[in-house]
């Protein structure tokens, strides 16, 4: 806001003096990004500044509630900031850890998203920047991701959000960067519903998982086999068997629990994996109307199909 923009609102809204206080002492929102170097931290920081966000890249541990404490007295100027913190060191995780308890105390808003990737992929594109992992010292490359991942361990448990980017290019992070954050108001909760088939692993960002294997296979239906979940007579199928529509009835009244528990927490973001054997037909027909019955609570909603299109 420029400096004549801030009379102009002071006369035309007749601001009083408890009023303007506030507006300078308004807590800013916080996120803190962090996660395994080379998993794409820089890019989930660009795609927040894209968004408006202020962001501070590498800024010490200790130093963000003073930050918080300066967005606070800028008079609205800086209503959402986010931090990207390089954690290296215990004591440097110490700081963070005092840190994160002092902004409870305050009674800050504040989430952290992790940014994971799986060893083969962090070893690759260390390998195709040709530049060592900062924690290597004189080893391999993967002696300093297994050290990094050690130190992260318990700031990956603690976080709201885990993004998995071992198959993402930069485009698809920036989308759903966007999808948790481009909302101008905060929703009850934010999902991730995503189809996953178990012959390719579990997706190590999933906070729930759900088998749909006791459903009967309708790749084994000669005219379903070449469709996916997303056909309609693939769908159809799939509900018409015994315990389909039983399961997506109680597993959402579930979810219904779970969510009411996750907001009293403070939780803000769930990713609910829906697995199959090959991701193509069961999970993904699932996946599909388990995200339509949360949207239709309020719950705003992305579906993603990790594995469709792999057979």
């Amino acid at each position: 806001m420029t400096e004549h923009d801030g009379d102009e609102a002071q006369v035309g809204t007749g601001t009083t003096g408890d009023a303007a206080e506030a507006t300078e002492t308004a807590i800013p929102e916080l996120v803190i990004i962090s996660g395994m170097s080379g998993a794409g931290r820089s890019t989930a920081a660009k795609c927040l500044e894209d968004l408006g966000w202020f962001v501070v890249d590498n800024l010490p541990p200790a130093l963000i509630p003073t930050m918080v404490e300066l967005g606070a007295r800028s008079q609205g100027n800086v209503a959402r900031i986010a931090v990207v913190v390089d954690v290296r060191g215990r004591r440097f995780f110490d700081n963070l850890r005092e840190s994160l308890a002092d902004l409870d105390v305050k009674n800050v808003t504040r989430r952290i998203v992790f940014l994971e990737s799986s060893d083969d992929a962090l070893v690759r594109r260390f390998e195709s920047v040709r530049r060592p992992h900062p924690l290597q010292g004189d080893g391999r490359i993967v002696d300093g991701i297994a050290a990094e991942r050690d130190l992260l361990r318990e700031l990956r448990g603690d976080a709201d959000l885990v993004i998995d980017t071992s198959s993402l290019n930069v485009h698809e992070l920036r989308a759903k960067m966007d999808a948790q954050f481009a909302g101008d108001e905060e929703p009850e909760l934010r999902a991730t519903v995503m189809s996953f088939g178990y012959k390719y692993g579990l997706p190590v960002d999933a906070d729930l998982v759900v088998d749909c294997r006791f459903l009967p296979n309708p790749h084994w239906v000669p005219e379903l086999r070449p469709f996916t979940g997303l056909n309609e007579e693939v769908s159809n199928y799939v509900f018409s068997r015994p315990g389909a529509k039983e399961f997506l009835d109680q597993y959402t009244e579930l979810l219904q629990l779970i969510n009411r528990g996750y907001r009293r927490e403070g939780k803000r973001y769930v990713t609910i994996a829906v697995g199959c054997t090959g991701g193509k037909h069961r999970s993904v027909a699932m996946s599909e109307k388990l995200a339509a019955r949360l949207a239709s609570e309020g719950v705003e909603t992305v579906v993603v199909h990790r594995d469709m299109g792999r057979e």
